[in-house]
């Protein structure tokens, strides 16, 4: 093993547990990381690199470490340690193999769906929603931190230890692309924290979403030496958005960029327009740029109207309210949009259109006005769409939930539907889950 550590070197956390080095696991900007044996089973230990390892960054672990986080988005800092010669590091949980780099996915090395995507968005936002709620702002949000499942679109939030409390100035500013304008410019009293957060998250769901940087135009092409001035000038100075309606000089270049005109092009409009407004206003206003909670609702409202060409079977997203069918972007032939599921939640009662496709669900947060947090897995279901076992193209709605529903058919007639039972799926049906209820509609 190569590293500042040796294999069997034995430390003592802080807590008093055994720490014993295994092997080494990879290596960073800031220090190594290594599989550690411990009571408690394999874990990670975080090591600096001695130029690292400076007075300010050790306090910033410690109160990380007692400050806590039972979140199981976030790889926390969970106990100090540290060594004779001055060195330290922290131990976290190892990452799932089912986790895999943002780099991976941008490179076009991991087969993932548009569901997939969104949800990883999804789930991105609420993560740092959670952390900035708790008064933490996380100062390098990147494409570096972030790790996500391409089956599911679940994330884990890595290097964790530069996050402070909000209004400390201590440490990192950032990643420079990733980077708020104000920062990149170094203006005057102006630091990391809950604001500029905002800007590098929004740059990161355009990643997500478009594989395209949304300040990398034009004007990119035409820097010869892309030095630490030339960056300066494009995500500080002078930073304009690749598709903004005003000025169109820093907009892709059809040969150079193909796939962020591709991308932006089916984009819903709802999600564009937020995009614009954060990279257009946003850039000059910080008060002004796109909360956690806006991301939040409309990534999911995009999310639960993807739809499946019929044709050549692409997934597709669509504008959630509209019910004018656009053309896939695959094949191009005109999308049949499916009959939707209308939710209305329990005061303050909102609306949560679900389009109707063959593998979908609904889940407890959809009967929820403000849920704490979306979860599209299995532990959360409540109703699954499942096609008849004699009658294809046939479709009912299967209770997954532990209590019984009251089914109303247009006629007027009602029926009980007990946890295990299906309702057939007709338009016009409304459904009483309880607290929510929810009715069929053809489109």
């Amino acid at each position: 093993m190569s590293g500042m550590l040796d294999s069997g070197t034995r430390l003592t956390a802080d807590s008093g547990m055994s720490v014993e080095v295994c092997d080494l696991l990879g290596a960073g900007g800031q220090g190594e990381v290594y599989r550690v044996r411990t009571p408690a089973g394999d874990q990670a230990l975080k090591w600096y690199y001695p130029i690292c390892a400076t007075p300010a960054q050790e306090d910033i672990v410690r109160q990380l470490v007692d400050r806590g986080l039972d979140d199981d988005r976030f790889l926390w800092p969970r106990d100090f340690v540290s060594d004779h010669r001055g060195g330290f590091g922290y131990v976290m949980d190892i990452r799932p193999d089912r986790f895999k780099g943002l780099p991976m996915l941008f490179r076009r090395q991991l087969q993932t769906s548009i569901r997939a995507l969104l949800k990883a968005c999804l789930y991105t936002v609420e993560a740092y929603q959670a952390l900035h709620s708790r008064g933490i702002a996380y100062r390098d949000i990147s494409w570096g931190n972030i790790f996500f499942d391409p089956a599911t679109g679940e994330v884990l939030v890595c290097d964790n230890d530069n996050a402070v409390v909000e209004g400390d100035s201590t440490g990192i500013s950032g990643t420079m692309e990733f980077m708020a304008p104000e920062l990149v410019r170094g203006e005057p009293g102006v630091s990391p924290g809950t604001q500029s957060d905002l800007h590098s998250l929004s740059v990161l769901l355009f990643m997500l979403l478009m594989n395209h940087h949304p300040l990398k135009g034009k004007r990119e092409l035409e820097i010869r030496c892309l030095d630490e001035a030339a960056e300066r000038k494009l995500y500080g100075k002078q930073p304009l958005f690749v598709f903004d309606p005003l000025d169109r000089s820093n907009a892709p270049d059809p040969v150079e960029h193909p796939t962020v005109l591709a991308t932006w092009a089916v984009a819903p409009p709802s999600l564009r327009e937020l995009f614009i407004k954060n990279f257009t206003t946003g850039l000059h206003d910080p008060a002004a740029r796109v909360r956690e909670s806006q991301w939040r609702d409309t990534l999911r409202a995009v999310l639960d109207a993807v739809v499946d060409c019929a044709h050549c079977g692409k997934q597709n997203m669509t504008e959630p309210l509209s019910t004018t069918p656009v053309a896939c972007w695959s094949c191009r032939s005109t999308l049949v949009l499916p009959p939707r599921l209308v939710l209305t939640t329990p005061p303050p009662h909102t609306e949560h259109h679900i389009l109707l496709h063959r593998t979908s669900r609904v889940q407890a947060h959809h009967l929820a006005p403000e849920p704490a947090r979306h979860d599209y897995g299995d532990a959360t279901l409540v109703a699954l769409l499942t096609e008849h076992p004699q009658r294809p193209g046939k479709f009912g709605l299967a209770n997954r939930s532990g209590s019984s529903w009251t089914g109303t058919r247009a006629d007027g007639s009602t029926q009980e539907i007990a946890p295990g039972q299906t309702v057939p799926l007709r338009s016009g049906l409304e459904l009483d889950f309880g607290d929510a209820r929810a009715v069929v509609r053809a489109k």
